[in-house]
């Protein structure tokens, strides 16, 4: 075996985006360990900061040691029980993916299905809560395989409305539109480093409500998934009290380097300013669907709907999605996403996420987009495309 040298990429796909150098820096420093008193230290910043970050300031903020994923499985796997009936809004992949893992915690599954590419309809869900006691409620936030929003406060609203429980996946809106769970009144929240943090993949901060510590306690058979069992997790991150302001019980060897970096994440999206961030994230997708028009070029999901950092653009018939792709990857190092299930070859997922939602990246993005198109005939003109981006960049 040799020492593996990974290319250098501009990442512009669904996730991961790129990763600033400070937090890579970060991941390179010296290895402690997971009870080293300078380490616990550092876990009470990061619970703190998650709490500032997703404005929860009453919820057990933490972060779980995988993916993404793990928060869903984690509010499925600790909420629900046999018997237990949960409502899941699909519209798109994710959506699916809870209605799954919900299943397989044993709950009866209630989905209310929608097209992709369109948000979750409110008064759709209220009639599917009405219909019998419900114990969750879970929907995506932003959609990660249409790149549509959902209005979450009106849907935690709801959950709390028919005495349910909301898990909501923020894995890609939180750092780059608001996450406010104070305000939405949600139980569950969890989110991903790889996306508006621009941390590496292998973390999952999840926020749990003092509703939803008293539901997981309150439950009649343990926690089907040990790893992530919160009652188990808490006495590692929140000390013996829960209160976090002792030892702490093993539970896990933390991933510390990871957590250096989502740290440093955490203290550059601080120093920005959460608003700033917001705010240069919604600029860098004008801009881009600006440029995107001007080349002819025409979005999946309505204005009033889109995520700002993630973007998904029509392909235009004709068109061999994977050859444009390919070419902006092998050309450009620049990597774009594919659609996913009946959006397959029909879509193309970009995004503007972190370190990536930059002027740069936007004009990169259009001028290799505009070239890659030209190899297949389809007529556009680039310099037209980023001086419409540059006019919104003004």
């Amino acid at each position: 075996m040799q020492s593996f040298q990974p290319p250098r990429r501009i990442l512009m796909g669904p996730g991961p985006s790129d990763v600033s150098p400070r937090v890579l820096a970060a991941l390179a420093r010296p290895t402690i360990g997971h009870l080293d008193p300078d380490f616990q230290a550092l876990m009470e910043e990061i619970k703190a900061a998650l709490q500032r970050l997703f404005n929860a300031p009453d919820h057990a903020c933490v972060p779980l040691p995988a993916p993404g994923t793990a928060g869903m499985e984690a509010a499925m796997m600790n909420l629900l029980e046999p018997g237990d009936r949960a409502v899941v809004a699909v519209n798109g992949a994710f959506g699916g993916r809870m209605a799954d893992m919900a299943g397989r915690a044993g709950a009866t599954v209630v989905t209310v299905d929608h097209e992709w590419g369109r948000p979750v309809d409110p008064a759709r869900v209220e009639a599917a809560l009405a219909e019998a006691p419900t114990k969750v409620l879970a929907f995506v936030h932003a959609e990660t395989s249409t790149g549509a929003r959902s209005d979450a406060a009106s849907l935690c609203g709801l959950a709390r409305k028919h005495g349910a429980l909301s898990v909501v996946d923020c894995v890609t809106s939180l750092g780059g539109i608001v996450v406010d769970a104070a305000a939405w009144d949600a139980d569950v929240i969890y989110s991903g480093t790889q996306k508006c943090l621009s941390a590496p993949p292998g973390l999952s901060p999840i926020a749990i409500s003092k509703q939803a510590q008293a539901a997981i306690r309150g439950r009649k058979e343990k926690v089907r998934n040990w790893l992530l069992d919160f009652n188990l997790l808490m006495a590692y991150w929140g000390g013996p009290d829960g209160s976090g302001g002792g030892g702490r019980t093993y539970h896990h060897t933390a991933p510390i380097n990871a957590l250096y970096g989502l740290h440093e994440s955490l203290v550059a999206i601080f120093e920005e300013g959460v608003q700033a961030a917001v705010v240069r994230h919604a600029r860098m997708h004008e801009a881009l669907v600006a440029g995107l028009e001007a080349a002819g070029l025409e979005m999946l999901v309505e204005p009033k709907d889109r995520l700002p950092q993630l973007n998904t653009v029509r392909v235009p018939d004709g068109v061999d999605e994977a050859a444009v792709r390919t070419h902006v990857l092998n050309a450009w190092d620049l990597e774009i996403g594919a659609g996913l299930g009946p959006l397959k070859g029909k879509v193309w997922r970009i995004g503007l996420m972190g370190a990536s939602a930059t002027p740069w990246h936007v004009r990169l993005c259009l001028t290799a987009l505009c070239e890659a198109l030209a190899a297949q005939g389809v007529k556009t003109d680039a310099a037209a495309a980023v001086a419409a981006a540059d006019a919104r960049l003004r």
